[in-house]
C-alpha cells in the first residue's frame, strides 16, 4: 500500500501544480472605462416624456451649449425640464407666437448655471439666476424656490409648480421634472400684455363748443340787426315830427 502511494505522489503533485496554474492564469475582470460625456438630450430621451422640450433644445441650440458647458464648468448646471403635458397645457399658439429670440430666452430660463441638489433649493437665496439672466438690458429672469421637507416649489411670478423627481442628480448636472412650463414674468407678466387699443375720444364736446360759439356768433348779428331796425324806426318818427312842425310854422 505504501508503494502505491509513493507511485501516485508525483502525479498528485503535478495535478496540484496544474490546477493552481489554471486558477492564477484566469484574466482579471476589466476595470470600468471612464464615463462618457454628459448629454442632456440622451437623459431626457431616457425619461420618455420630453419630446417638445428636446425639440426646443435642438432648434435653439441650447442643448449643445449645455453639453459643452456642463462638461467644462466647475459650477455645474441645473435643468428644469417641462413634460409634454406641460407644453400642451399652454394656451394654443403660445409657442408659435414667440420669435426665435424669445424661444431662446424661454428655454434658457429653464437652465441655471449652477448645480443644485433638492436640499440646496430649499435653502438657496432667491431669486436664483438662470441662463436668461441679464438679457433684455439686464433683466432679472430669476426663479424663486420655497418648500419644506421633501417638497420644493418653484415660482416665476406668473406660475408656481412643484419640482418633481430627478432624472439626474449627480454632479455636475441635475435634471428635475416640472409639470408646468416656467413662464418668466419679464415675458409673460401683466405689464407685458399688450393693452386693448383705446377707442378714439368722442369729439362731441368740441362740436358742442363749436356750436355754442357759432350760436353766440349768430346771436350777435341778430342783435345788431334788431338795433338797426330800431334806429330806422326812430329816424322815421323824428322825420314826421319835423315835417309837422314845418307846416305849423
Amino acid at each position: 500500500m505504501a508503494t502505491i502511494h509513493l507511485t501516485l505522489a508525483p502525479f498528485l503533485l503535478l495535478a496540484a501544480i496544474f490546477l493552481s496554474t489554471e486558477v492564477t492564469a484566469q484574466p482579471a475582470a476589466p476595470a470600468p472605462g471612464p464615463a462618457g460625456p454628459i448629454n442632456i438630450t440622451a437623459i431626457l430621451e431616457k425619461g420618455g416624456q420630453f419630446v417638445t422640450f428636446i425639440r426646443l433644445l435642438n432648434t435653439t441650440q441650447i442643448g449643445k451649449q449645455i453639453n459643452i458647458q456642463v462638461n467644462s464648468s466647475s459650477e455645474g448646471m441645473t435643468v428644469f425640464a417641462p413634460t409634454d403635458n406641460a407644453f400642451q397645457n399652454l394656451k394654443p399658439g403660445t409657442l408659435n407666437k414667440l420669435s426665435h429670440d424669445d424661444q431662446v430666452k424661454l428655454i434658457l430660463y429653464h437652465v441655471s448655471p449652477k448645480f443644485y441638489t433638492m436640499d440646496d433649493l430649499l435653502s438657496v437665496s432667491n431669486p436664483v439666476r438662470t441662463q436668461a439672466t441679464g438679457r433684455d438690458g439686464g433683466a432679472v429672469y430669476g426663479l424663486n424656490f420655497t418648500g419644506q421637507g421633501n417638497q420644493v416649489n418653484v415660482s416665476t411670478g406668473v406660475i408656481e409648480t412643484r419640482v418633481s423627481n430627478a432624472l439626474r442628480k449627480e454632479r455636475p448636472l441635475a435634471v428635475y421634472v416640472v409639470d408646468m412650463v416656467l413662464l418668466p414674468e419679464e415675458m409673460f407678466g401683466e405689464h407685458k400684455i399688450s393693452p386693448v387699443a383705446p377707442s378714439p375720444k368722442s369729439k362731441s364736446p368740441a362740436v358742442s363748443d363749436d356750436s355754442d360759439d357759432s350760436s353766440k356768433k349768430a346771436a350777435v348779428p341778430s342783435e345788431k340787426s334788431g338795433s338797426g331796425e330800431m334806429n330806422v324806426g326812430l329816424g322815421f318818427g323824428l322825420g314826421l315830427v319835423m315835417l309837422c312842425l314845418k307846416f305849423i310854422v
